[in-house]
């Protein structure tokens, strides 16, 4: 079905031949124009990603208004909790970071100090072998841990593994953004959300107290993702889509830098010591 809705998707363009049906009553030109018809297919194969993708639109001006046009940023926000790193071993920021420069999506509020982590080698490849195969990458099957202590309100476990394609593109064929997720309360008004998890490596339900440093999944390629990764964010409503994206405790410790690449290192789960000694292990990296 993915690659189906991906030749669907190219098709469509084909339709733009027959613009000249509009001022010609020529059959050629009305044949062009009727490739449109795998555009309206292709709304209907992927639509509830497009229903996703909407509610995180329209969310922005609500987010606007809950907090009166004054977003908390890092100068003006304090978690009332100290969270860990969700893994263990040594970790890679592919895409975050707490300015707009470095943010993993700045003008999508509901994901603005994301942070997607992933594992590279020493030559900066996140695979090793046939990059179509999610087996192959370092992240993939890691364990997963619980940031902080906190009861588990939301999860979706039935999602398989998304395909992986050349060039980043995604599988077309997915039904959520988020695919297989774990979303915890540890305090008022702060969630964390851990998306793109392995199929059936859940091993938490719904109503669970977990503790910080607690294995609660494995690292996937399920939902919206190019290549196996984890996908971490501090949030401040249960819904993944009408809330806003809290800073991340680390972002207190380690400012990205443009361009910068940060490793990020967990030894069992990390204290605030361990989180301060990061800041200077990463402190030179460009």
């Amino acid at each position: 079905m993915s690659r189906v809705i991906l030749v669907i998707g190219i098709l469509k363009y084909i339709g733009l031949l027959g613009i000249p049906a509009l001022f010609s009553d020529n059959m050629i030109w009305k044949c062009f124009a009727l490739f449109w018809l795998f555009g309206i297919l292709e709304i209907i194969l992927t639509l509830p990603v497009l229903v996703q993708s909407i509610k995180q639109v329209t969310a922005i001006p609500i987010i606007y208004i809950r907090y009166k046009f004054k977003l908390p940023d890092i100068h003006s926000y304090n978690p009332k909790v100290l969270y860990s790193l969700p893994f263990k071993e040594k970790w890679t920021v592919i895409n975050g970071g707490v300015y707009k420069d470095g943010s993993h999506s700045w003008n999508t509020q509901s994901q603005r100090y994301a942070y997607d982590f992933l594992i590279l080698d020493k030559d900066g490849n996140s695979a090793a072998g046939d990059r179509k195969r999610p087996e192959n990458y370092y992240c993939y099957g890691k364990d997963v841990l619980a940031p902080a202590d906190g009861i588990v309100v939301d999860l979706k476990v039935n999602h398989k593994d998304s395909k992986i394609f050349n060039y980043g593109f995604m599988d077309r064929a997915i039904t959520d953004i988020r695919g297989n997720y774990i979303i915890i309360k540890h305090a008022e008004n702060e969630y964390s959300c851990l998306a793109h998890l392995l199929p059936r490596s859940i091993q938490v339900q719904k109503g669970q107290y977990v503790r910080r440093g607690e294995v609660i999944a494995k690292c996937g390629n399920s939902g919206n993702s190019s290549e196996p990764h984890l996908h971490f964010q501090i949030q401040d409503r249960k819904s993944f889509f009408i809330r806003w994206d809290y800073l991340y405790i680390l972002q207190t410790f380690i400012k990205r830098r443009h361009k910068t690449i940060l490793i990020l290192i967990n030894e069992n789960y990390p204290t605030i010591q361990i989180l301060a000694m990061i800041n200077l292990y990463t402190e030179g990296w460009r």
